[in-house]
């Protein structure tokens, strides 16, 4: 499915994949082993609930116009003609900017979690600048898992070229970072980067299938160790070895859910309600924020 065989995947031909196992207090988002093809996967998300195909449409036409701006070169009057018509268009898209930024990770929805007792890694981060396909600067790359391993496929255009017909090296950095945080999920072990390093053995070509893969080599108290390999045409071009934090899921959700929060007041203020429930919001949030972080959470800046 991947371009790579079952047997090199999981280690069995036609072994089905399974669900990741029983969830571990350490786990941020618990992965699902194939990609979520349910059209309410993202409506836990207020930027996209109720027009998630309008706005998924709306994504992909912004990534042909990115790869267009970087390969054609129309005349100067044409390019100043096509400019002033998307800058209407961005103009009147700006109007619809709401007053308090769309949160860019959610949640799980609870909900669901307890119905169904799992959740789509990629389901949490609609705008993610990887696998986002609401993110028009994501190619985007489609997950995919057979525990032990993580799974990434896309072929990049032109618009991510670095050296000529060659993906840029800081693209394909970033495509691990997911890519070995999906691994982790699997392990039930996911947070925070700490380092990333790679060896990069051959060029991976822009307009070629590229397969990521990632696995969990070691699991502490307190870090993950990961490594991957990106796979084009049966050659090995790259490979990557990741460390990253543990953190508490609990603590991971509070912050998530805390920009939530905030987004949904702002949405309430505007409508008319009173600023007694903004205020009540707030205080929420400053709750907890404040909580304390159990003995032996890593603290790491998340930017929130």
């Amino acid at each position: 499915m991947l371009g790579v065989p079952v047997r090199e995947r999981s280690g069995a031909v036609g072994q089905a994949a399974q669900n990741v196992g029983p969830e571990s207090p350490r786990c941020t988002v618990r992965a699902v082993p194939t990609p979520d093809r349910r059209p309410t996967s993202f409506e836990n998300h207020p930027g996209v609930r109720g027009r998630q195909a309008e706005a998924r449409e709306l994504a992909n036409v912004l990534r042909r116009l990115i790869r267009l701006s970087v390969s054609t070169a129309p005349s100067p009057a044409d390019t100043a003609r096509l400019t002033a018509q998307l800058a209407a268009v961005a103009d009147e898209l700006e109007a619809h900017m709401p007053d308090v930024p769309l949160p860019r990770f959610i949640a799980p929805d609870e909900e669901r979690h307890a119905r169904e007792g799992e959740v789509p890694l990629g389901g949490a981060m609609p705008y993610d600048v990887v696998v986002g396909p609401f993110n028009p600067i994501a190619p985007p790359v489609v997950l995919d898992f057979d525990p032990p391993k993580a799974f990434g496929r896309v072929v990049f255009d032109i618009a991510y070229e670095g050296a000529p017909g060659c993906v840029h090296g800081a693209i394909l950095a970033a495509t691990f970072d997911i890519i070995l945080t999906a691994a982790n999920a699997i392990e039930g072990a996911v947070g925070p980067t700490v380092s990333l390093a790679f060896r990069f053995l051959r060029p991976t070509l822009t307009d070629v299938e590229a397969v990521f893969e990632g696995w969990v080599t070691d699991v502490t108290d307190r870090r993950v160790f990961s490594k991957g390999r990106i796979v084009q045409d049966g050659i090995v071009t790259v490979e990557a070895e990741g460390e990253f934090a543990i953190f508490n899921q609990d603590r991971v959700q509070r912050m998530a859910s805390s920009r939530r929060r905030t987004f949904d007041a702002g949405l309430r203020h505007r409508g008319g309600d009173s600023g007694a429930d903004a205020a009540a919001d707030a205080a929420a949030d400053a709750a907890a924020d404040a909580a304390p972080v159990a003995e032996g959470d890593p603290v790491v800046p998340t930017g929130e």
